[in-house]
């Protein structure tokens, strides 16, 4: 499989047979990334590709914001929003693996980042402290589980006028995204996903190269 910015935003295996629409839910791949191929997600060339200004723009992140990085893996975009932010800000960098968090930690240590704050989640529900006016999902969602709990969650944690951020590749076969194609997840699914979960899209046009952004509001 091609690097991607991987997390545990995954469902372990060992689920029980569940009948119906809940059964529908689960992800065919929910794999976690290794935490000790961190590396591999923080390629030279991907601040090119994944244009994280361009995308804090559109989701309106400025110094002051509350963001929470779900699935933020070694925390490549948690820096970033970071410095958006500013000291007035604050990010939360969320996975469900605790060596994620613990790689993260180390690597906020070491960058003097103040102002971001790690935790530990679960496949089905972020567990953030506090709402916050931003979420961003970036790279992930092809692994995420039960989509819909999590999105349903996720907006219970949002201010009033929050956004939430999908980022993730295109299924056009380009790019440095998963394959086979079968493990991108196309935009059609991630908004009906978000519809069942009581979201709307508020979606303002933002090119990026191999990837897709969708955005949405309670």
């Amino acid at each position: 499989m091609s690097p991607t910015r991987r997390s545990c935003l995954t469902l372990l295996a060992g689920l029980v047979a569940v009948p119906g629409a809940a059964f529908a839910q689960e992800r065919r791949h929910s794999r976690q990334f290794p935490p000790d191929k961190l590396g591999e997600l923080e390629g030279p060339d991907r601040e090119t590709w994944q244009k994280p200004d361009a995308i804090m723009d559109a989701l309106g992140i400025y110094d002051g914001s509350s963001v929470a990085d779900l699935g933020a893996g070694g925390g490549w975009f948690t820096v970033r929003l970071a410095r958006r932010v500013g000291p007035t800000g604050r990010v939360y960098a969320q996975d469900i693996q605790k060596p994620m968090i613990e790689s993260m930690e180390r690597r906020f240590q070491r960058e003097g980042l103040r102002n971001v704050t790690t935790v530990l989640g679960t496949a089905e529900d972020p567990k953030l402290p506090a709402p916050v006016d931003v979420v961003l999902i970036v790279g992930v969602y092809g692994e995420v589980a039960q989509p819909v709990a999590l999105l349903k969650n996720v907006a219970q944690s949002l201010r009033r006028g929050g956004r939430v951020g999908v980022v993730d590749f295109r299924k056009d076969g380009y790019g440095p995204g998963p394959d086979p194609l079968e493990e991108r997840v196309d935009e059609a699914v991630v908004i009906k996903d978000a519809e069942q979960a009581g979201l709307r899209r508020i979606n303002r046009p933002t090119p990026l190269p191999f990837q897709y952004l969708l955005i949405f509001g309670k």
